[in-house]
């Protein structure tokens, strides 16, 4: 589909307007949701407010006031951008939201989608209690999304978060700083366990690359804008899983535990390690292909896990 952005312009005037005309273009298009939205109104909403500078919980009579020409126009460009380049929203407005809050994101990390959000909200009370584990390491955090979910929700956890890259921890420590967590959150340039320091934590999380081969040359063209480097993963999206098993158990407390998303790669887990008990989490907000294994898991079954 092509978009008239001239014509948009010039003769939708309101808030209103451009979010009725946004869904039909969406709706008319070969775009693809699944970046914080699964249906085009709500796309429509998560483009058209943050352009404003506007809340996603706008005021409902707010919808019909008027736009000025430079508004609309920068309005008409960002439809016409979502819908014929398949650019993600969230990084046209640079602004995502993940377990309630709001983070900024760009093309150097990926747009927060994980169920981890959930898994720090839901499942760690009832391992750790309300107060949280002592001490979390996340592995490859881009953006920071889940170590400052985590920083904030246990505000005694002593949170450290790595990425092998520098660009996504610039990202990260924007978060950390939008967030005021500069002094609690400890952000770290490492490949997987490379640069992590002598110790131990109570708790370690992973969102990993984790497609594969075949899933990487089928991906919707929105995921295209991505940053490789944090979705591939080899040939069966299990290259950094398979590292982070062999080695997490040096890193852990005696009764720490382990957590990793891997995705459509969860079949592939399995079949590579039969004989491991993985604990598939369930989620009740969606998600799916994260598991979890105990300290003491990883050392019963560590000759599995040899590199």
């Amino acid at each position: 589909m092509q978009i008239n952005t001239s014509e948009a312009a010039e003769d939708l005037l309101t808030i209103g307007d451009f979010l009725r005309w946004a869904v039909s273009c969406l709706e008319q298009s070969q775009v693809y949701l699944g970046h914080g939205t699964d249906n085009s109104w709500d796309e429509a909403l998560a483009l058209i407010l943050p352009s404003l500078y506007l809340p996603l919980d706008i005021e409902p009579q707010l919808l019909n006031t008027h736009l000025t020409r430079s508004e609309r126009k920068h309005l008409a460009m960002q439809v016409k951008r979502r819908v014929e380049d398949h650019i993600p929203s969230p990084y046209l407005t640079n602004k995502a939201w993940f377990g309630g809050l709001e983070f900024f994101v760009d093309e150097r990390v990926l747009i927060p989608r994980s169920p981890f959000a959930e898994v720090l909200q839901d499942v760690l009370p009832s391992w750790f209690g309300e107060e949280g584990p002592g001490s979390m390491l996340e592995l490859c955090t881009g953006s920071g999304c889940i170590a400052v979910l985590a920083a904030l929700t246990y505000p005694e956890t002593n949170v450290t978060a790595t990425d092998i890259s520098n660009d996504a921890l610039l990202v990260a420590q924007k978060n950390r700083a939008m967030h005021d967590l500069e002094e609690s959150l400890q952000l770290l340039q490492s490949d997987v366990f490379d640069e992590i320091p002598d110790a131990t934590f109570d708790l370690i999380i992973s969102n990993p690359p984790y497609v594969g081969a075949v899933e990487m040359a089928s991906i919707p063209k929105e995921y295209q804008h991505e940053p490789t480097l944090a979705l591939a993963a080899g040939e069966d999206g299990l290259g950094i899983v398979v590292r982070i098993l062999a080695q997490a158990e040096s890193y852990l407390t005696d009764n720490g535990m382990l957590v990793v998303e891997v995705g459509n790669s969860d079949e592939a887990l399995q079949q590579r390690y039969p004989e491991v008990p993985f604990l598939w989490l369930e989620f009740e907000r969606g998600g799916h292909g994260v598991f979890a294994l105990s300290a003491k898991q990883l050392r019963e079954y560590r000759s599995h896990f040899v590199l």
